[in-house]
């Protein structure tokens, strides 16, 4: 058994399959890690395409697609090793990129996570929006990134080049220890897409490990390879998946006041979706609320028999701040103007 399996869940990602394996076989280390493939019941002949070009490639086919969380859920109990790295299909690794993350797991039995630098692969100047230099959440659960606020993309001149805590680590190329995936059932599978491996890393925050950004080690993701991002379900899932995350992680001192704060802005979105003559959003906006609700009857069951939930002021990588208000408001955009003395550390 080998300390690392490389895991890329696939549907349908024939042409991602093709342009960014080659370099995943051939940065990283094979005497490391085993090469999976997780399918999720592709129709575009994925599987076929693997075994004839990829033949050193491990393939696990689920049965249907369920989603990135659930796709991996299903995939990953089959696997046995003490490290998995989850990679999105649409990123190129870098020489020597799997070792940093490697070395800085193995060498401190706290961290449960973590992530390399992501750097956009059309432009790899930039950061990427799928966790940049690492992820941060503010006090009302926006979340956001090192080098990346909103849509506000800026350039690596190397300004985070320094090992750090985060609050989570991106799916797009995440190291987790495999042993606290499994005993944290993994992903939540409500999610389906989006935030999912924010809830698991807050999981794990609150029974007290670290996440990390580990600067020395380097991938280049092409990014909305699933949804892109101006589809109405991508707008959806964020709002759906966002709420879910406040309720299930939020200790009950304050999850009633930041849920209302966040329905109030949710309203502004909505309205302002709205106005700028994106009606589809707006209804996606609206039918997240109303899936939330729907799901309170799961939310409180979890709530029942969680870890006792941290208040964010105790947690690292949580801004005591709204990014939103700073973001827009303040016009701030870059993650090194936020105000350092409000993050915890």
């Amino acid at each position: 058994m080998k300390e690392i399996a490389v895991v890329i869940l696939n549907w349908n990602g024939i042409k991602h399959l093709s342009e960014f394996l080659p370099s995943v076989l051939k940065h990283t280390n094979h005497n490391l890690a085993d090469i999976y493939v997780i399918d999720n019941a592709s129709t575009d002949h994925s599987v076929d395409f693997i075994k004839s070009n990829f033949n050193t490639v491990k393939i696990i086919q689920n049965k249907q697609n369920k989603g990135f969380a659930g796709g991996y859920n299903l995939g990953l109990q089959q696997i046995s090793c003490p490290y998995f790295v989850l990679l999105n299909s649409d990123v190129e690794v870098s020489p020597g990129w799997i070792e940093p993350l490697y070395l800085n797991m193995k060498n401190d039995a706290a961290v449960a996570a973590c992530q390399p630098k992501i750097l956009d692969y059309k432009n790899k100047a930039l950061f990427e929006h799928a966790g940049a230099a690492g992820g941060f959440i503010d006090k009302l659960g926006f979340p956001f990134c090192r080098g990346r606020l909103f849509y506000a993309l800026e350039k690596d001149q190397g300004q985070y080049n320094n090992k750090t805590e985060i609050f989570w680590a991106t799916g797009a190329c995440m190291m987790i220890r495999a042993e606290l995936f499994k005993q944290e059932n993994g992903f939540d599978d409500r999610f389906f897409a989006h935030m999912e491996e924010i809830d698991l890393c807050w999981r794990l925050k609150n029974k007290g490990y670290k996440i990390l950004f580990i600067h020395n080690a380097t991938v280049f993701h092409l990014g909305g390879g699933t949804l892109s991002t101006i589809s109405p379900n991508k707008t959806y899932l964020n709002f759906r998946n966002n709420l879910f995350l406040l309720y299930k992680n939020l200790p009950q001192t304050n999850l009633l006041s930041t849920l209302f704060k966040r329905m109030l802005l949710d309203g502004v979105a909505f309205f302002h979706f709205l106005l700028t003559l994106k009606p589809q959003h707006a209804w996606a906006v609206f039918r997240a609320h109303r899936a939330f609700y729907k799901a309170l009857s799961y939310l409180n069951k979890y709530r029942r028999t969680a870890p006792v939930q941290k208040p964010l002021k105790k947690i690292s990588g949580v801004y005591q701040g709204s990014i939103v208000y700073d973001f827009y408001i303040r016009k701030i955009k870059l993650f090194s103007l936020l105000n350092a003395s409000k993050f915890r550390q």
